[in-house]
């Protein structure tokens, strides 16, 4: 399999609010950056995008190591909530609907199609790439606003 790095991250001007996401692609000594917007969402929702946007480009099953500062999104894999959401029938444990099913189950898909390892990092920090994903996430929305 091949083995690609994505990078991702979403904002958000308001939440909700008009919102970008942006994604670096990284396979050997290609790279790729991609973003979008939407006019109006949620910063939860743009983090998602992010990483479902960049998986969506991958043309074939691939080891994908994706690095996004959203526990949201991290957590959902690492700490198995995707599974207890799926057990529930889409609920979580307090009974109520789980947000963003649609997206969810878009990664879900993706996940099924690479083999991937989630990995957080701490937002703002200085992490290059990070910054990088932040920028055109905010580059995407000044575009559109």
């Amino acid at each position: 399999m091949k083995q690609v790095t994505i990078f991702s991250d979403g904002a958000c001007s308001g939440n909700p609010g008009p919102g970008g996401w942006g994604a670096i692609l990284t396979y050997g000594e290609h790279r790729l950056e991609i973003s979008g917007f939407e006019a109006e969402t949620t910063n939860q929702k743009m983090e998602m995008k992010a990483a479902l946007a960049a998986l969506e480009k991958l043309k074939e099953p691939c080891a994908v190591r994706l690095v996004s500062d959203s526990a949201y999104l991290i957590n959902g894999f690492n700490q198995k909530w995707l599974d207890k959401w799926q057990k529930n029938g889409w609920q979580t444990s307090k009974k109520t609907p789980v947000e963003n099913q649609e997206l969810w189950k878009a990664l879900l898909a993706q996940a099924q199609k690479h083999k991937i390892e989630w990995v957080k990092v701490k937002g703002h920090a200085g992490h290059p790439e990070n910054e990088r994903c932040d920028e055109l996430a905010k580059q995407a929305i000044e575009a559109k606003c």
